[in-house]
């Protein structure tokens, strides 16, 4: 079981609106170890926020090495033969490295509206969503007819490098969730779980799976955490306060993040890495002027101890 190290961006964290500081952000990234850049989905949302799939394509031609993905893209507010294309032809370009994760979305029903969609559908889209897309990957002339989606000898080309096509990893932390990880997923990628939540999800993904006779891959769970390097878990608690990106009335910040000493934060990770997590998406939890310093850090000081593995 690999475990590996990410970067996640959600909203703009950087101190200026200017690429210049994104594109910095995704150098570093790059020329350490991390493995990967994750990005948030929002199409309609009052602060800024970049759209996934044309970010995407422009990391394929920013990057050499690292993979990328969604943490998670909205999958019903796509149409899945348009996004089947996009996510092809990025996996095309960057030769393998896209690696698609989807959930339902928001349930704010006026982001559906915009783009046309009944919210109460978003679960039956994306069921719908996923078993188009696959087909659209690994066959030509495809014909889908279902309640939402349709197609008549459709095929999209190019193909994805990665074979058969590209996992799809699902979100969410719901039993329903799980039950969709078992039956149509290919990975689960959470967030704002405690270790042993997330430890409980994997083992009923796998139930679910064995009872749709299938198998989730054993490295392909995965977990979002807000991290910030600090002198001690208080002062960290206290600097990230402001910049956590999800909050649960019934779990505290600090048990379900990486904060403190590079030995707390290693410690936060093994946790999960005792309950089966091995992928990691680490989202800095720190005021603008700190972002590329913590990410420094975390490439230095924690990438190495989990990545030699």
């Amino acid at each position: 079981m690999k475990i590996r190290i990410g970067v996640g961006i959600t909203g703009w964290p950087f101190p200026k609106r200017e690429a210049t500081y994104l594109w910095d952000f995704v150098d570093l990234a790059e020329s350490s170890g991390i493995d990967s850049i994750w990005l948030s989905d929002r199409i309609v949302a009052p602060t800024l926020s970049l759209e996934s799939m044309a970010f995407f394509g422009a990391m394929a031609g920013r990057t050499k090495r690292m993979k990328f993905g969604n943490s998670v893209l909205s999958l019903p507010l796509r149409h899945p033969t348009v996004l089947a294309k996009e996510i092809a032809t990025v996996d095309f370009l960057s030769g393998g490295r896209m690696l698609p994760a989807v959930g339902l979305g928001t349930n704010n029903p006026g982001e559906f509206e915009a783009v046309g969609v009944n919210v109460k559908e978003r679960a039956g889209r994306t069921d719908e969503a996923i078993a188009l897309m696959r087909r659209l990957w690994t066959e030509d002339a495809v014909t889908f007819e279902g309640r939402y989606f349709k197609t008549t000898e459709a095929t999209v080309l190019p193909k994805p490098v990665q074979k058969p096509c590209p996992p799809i990893w699902i979100g969410g932390r719901t039993d329903a969730a799980f039950r969709r990880v078992g039956r149509l997923g290919d990975g689960w990628l959470v967030a704002a779980m405690t270790p042993d939540e997330a430890g409980e999800g994997i083992r009923a993904i796998r139930g679910y799976a064995a009872e749709a006779g299938r198998a989730v891959p054993e490295d392909h769970y995965g977990a979002i955490l807000s991290y910030c390097f600090a002198d001690s878990q208080e002062e960290a608690m206290r600097e990230a306060a402001p910049h956590f990106l999800r909050a649960r009335s019934d779990v505290r910040p600090e048990e379900c993040s990486a904060l403190g000493t590079t030995e707390e934060i290693v410690a936060s990770i093994e946790r999960y890495v005792a309950q089966g997590v091995s992928k990691f998406v680490m989202r800095s939890a720190c005021p603008p002027d700190q972002v590329m310093a913590q990410t420094e850090r975390l490439a230095r000081e924690i990438v190495p101890l989990f990545h030699k593995r």
